[in-house]
């Protein structure tokens, strides 16, 4: 832990611009709420202390906050008055709480930041320490400044003056330079200071930025610290921002992933979420997503067309066109195509989900597999265990869920419904058709269809001068009728 470091997370703006019910700082990026990101950044910074302005929607935002940073003190801003506002009431709070920061540094970052990162925090810190500096800006040099606040230095390099645009001369407008809005502050001289910060301006707001001018009247330091890379300091303000910065959050993470030895095939259709995790041999087909906790073992092929949410799949697996949420696929194991994973479904070592199936809390153990066109609810399948095609587990009676469980090396026929609870003991089998209601014993083969019957001339009976009974008639050379099997059969004498 930084015992000399304060953040203070600003969160307490409205949004309009998003035109949403959700509140701008919780709309999702890579995998976490853009907040979430700014304290996850902020967080591997240890501070001692960790503030977070809510106001707008504080009821959402706040606990949201907490979830994520149960250490962080939440300070309330009814009114949203301004930057400097804002971190007066952050103050405030920390004072209630007996925790103000009377030496050291404080941070001030944004919520709406998705795309900051820890080092380039660390590194405005340590410049700030170095310069000995009573206020720093983490600035930004851009290709076209229209709109920002130009950081305008003196001889020395100094911050002289922040100047917003609509004040800007035309030589200062030509400063590429701006202010990202995150500063950072000598501890003692922001809590002496913020009192000073006055609203004497058009919009009767309380700016943080008068803290720059308050510190060179005073004769301090101001200095500003360049990054290269300012999409770390942008902001979302609506939802094509969102996007864009999503885009390049991705195309960030997609790229590190690359160069970790995960093989990306196309990455403009690859979405990989911050809490992924990959190793080395990977391979991410097109149009696969990789979101959430989803962790993927070495050489394993993932894709194409895949979306896997809080998945886990082992070394050496396949899943090939497929959506998985909350499920684990052993080593070896093959999955899909056209296969729906729903929480709960384990895939144990080389087995088998194949095309058009659908499984929800179910096991299947080492080698087993269920390959086509099946419902798999609720179940446990043994080891070694093959299910033919067409199966329904049916674990619903309408009111309770039950459990169907197949023994170790079973045989199961095509076009079965187990209706649950029901258990195919290890070995056992059952025939094409079956309806599966009572328990099967070990190595036996429960079948439940009637023999089957033929009734002859049926087809130009009852089809008369259709495609049906000519072919019909074709076939037997007009003969099938001579020995008719009636429709019902005789009643025996």
């Amino acid at each position: 832990m930084t015992d000399q470091l304060t953040v203070i997370v600003l969160a307490a703006g409205g949004g309009t611009r998003m035109k949403s019910k959700t509140p701008k700082v919780l709309h999702p990026i890579g995998g976490r709420s853009m907040i979430g990101h700014v304290l996850a950044a902020v967080g591997a910074l240890a501070p001692a202390r960790l503030v977070a302005v809510v106001g707008h929607q504080r009821e959402l935002v706040g606990p949201h906050v907490t979830e994520r940073a149960p250490e962080a003190v939440l300070a309330v801003q009814d009114d949203q008055l301004g930057t400097g506002h804002a971190v007066r009431v952050a103050l405030e709070a920390l004072a209630d709480a007996g925790r103000t920061p009377e030496t050291g540094t404080v941070l001030v970052a944004y919520g709406d930041t998705p795309l900051l990162e820890a080092a380039t925090l660390q590194s405005f810190l340590d410049a700030h320490t170095a310069a000995s500096a009573a206020v720093s800006i983490l600035s930004g040099v851009v290709g076209d400044p229209h709109g920002y606040g130009r950081i305008v230095r003196d001889a020395d390099g100094f911050v002289e003056a922040i100047v917003e645009e609509k004040d800007a001369t035309a030589e200062q407008r030509a400063i590429a330079e701006i202010n990202s809005g995150i500063m950072a502050f000598d501890a003692s001289f922001l809590t002496a200071c913020i009192t000073r910060i006055d609203n004497d301006n058009a919009k009767g707001e309380y700016y943080l930025t008068t803290a720059a001018r308050l510190a060179r009247e005073d004769g301090l330091v101001v200095t500003a610290h360049a990054t290269e890379d300012e999409l770390q300091t942008e902001g979302a303000n609506d939802r094509a921002q969102l996007a864009a910065l999503g885009r390049e959050l991705n195309r960030r993470v997609v790229e590190r992933w690359m160069r970790d030895g995960v093989t990306v095939v196309d990455p403009a259709t690859t979405w990989i979420d911050v809490g992924v995790e990959l190793v080395p041999d990977v391979t991410l087909l097109p149009g696969t997503q990789l979101l959430g906790v989803t962790s993927v073992a070495e050489d394993a092929v993932i894709g194409p067309d895949t979306t896997l949410r809080d998945c886990e799949i082992g070394a050496g697996a396949q899943v090939i066109r497929t959506h998985g949420q909350l499920a684990v696929i052993g080593a070896g194991a093959n999955v899909g195509p056209f296969s729906y994973l729903r929480p709960g479904t384990v895939v144990g070592d080389r087995g088998k989900i194949g095309a058009f199936v659908e499984a929800k809390n179910a096991v299947l153990g080492e080698g087993a597999k269920v390959p086509h066109l099946s419902y798999v609810g609720d179940a446990e399948i043994g080891e070694g265990t093959n299910i033919g095609a067409g199966t329904i587990f049916a674990n619903y009676d309408g009111v309770d869920k039950h459990r169907t469980t197949i023994g170790r090396h079973a045989r199961t026929g095509s076009n079965n419904t187990f209706i649950a609870p029901v258990t195919v003991g290890d070995g056992g089998g059952t025939a094409g058709g079956t309806v599966v209601r009572d328990d099967v014993p070990p190595g036996a083969l429960a079948v439940s269809a009637g023999p089957q019957r033929n009734i002859l001339g049926w087809a130009e009976r009852r089809r008369p001068g259709t495609a049906q009974a000519q072919a019909a008639a074709d076939a037997t050379d007009g003969s099938a009728g001579d020995d008719v099997t009636p429709d019902t059969p005789a009643t025996p004498e």
